[in-house]
């Protein structure tokens, strides 16, 4: 049992080493950190009803989602990335390319995503309020922004983490959003 433990450092060291040694090699071919996969792909989204943000007549819920392929987006006010990303999304409405549902996560202050939206676009559908998390930890989101891809089933198709952007746009998302629309519901 000692020599055991005497040489438990060095497995340990091992172990690690060859995780960041195979995490390198993913970088290098071409992998990105914005690719880590979600259990809830190819699964039904989670049931919840969110409540409307602050001066909207509804919110929205799974049920919402049936029947065409949508995009849920979630953002906050706080989060500097969903600054970069919102004016993509604004165009993305604009174009009317998808129907995209947010979920502001997490303000402290229930004005804040009204006060945001007001003040940068509106390019939600609907958007919900989820100030304790209970739709975004069903979603097991890490961290905003992140989206989901649900196709007309209602099922969850691709999660992107991070911003969506021009490039992650037209290499992914767009590409499986056609293909998604050309399902039967």
């Amino acid at each position: 049992m000692k020599k055991f433990l005497f040489f438990l450092p060095l497995l340990i060291l091992l172990v690690v080493g060859g995780f960041s040694v195979k995490q390198l090699y993913r970088v290098q071919s071409g992998e990105t950190v914005d690719k880590l996969p979600s259990v809830l792909i190819n699964r039904p989204v989670p049931q919840f009803d969110l409540a409307a943000i602050q001066g909207r007549d509804r919110g929205w819920g799974t049920k919402d989602l049936l029947g065409q392929v949508t995009i849920v987006n979630i953002f906050g006010s706080w989060c500097v990335a969903c600054q970069i990303e919102h004016p993509f999304l604004v165009r993305i409405k604009e174009q009317n390319l998808v129907p995209v549902y947010g979920l502001d996560w997490r303000e402290k202050k229930p004005d804040a995503g009204p006060k945001w939206l007001a003040r940068y676009g509106d390019p939600y559908t609907l958007v919900g309020d989820d100030p304790k998390s209970v739709a975004a930890i069903a979603f097991g989101v890490t961290g905003a922004p992140e989206s989901f891809i649900v196709d007309k089933k209602g099922v969850i198709r691709y999660k992107q983490i991070g911003p969506i952007t021009p490039d992650n746009w037209a290499e992914t998302l767009w590409p499986l959003i056609q293909k998604l629309k050309e399902e039967p519901a």
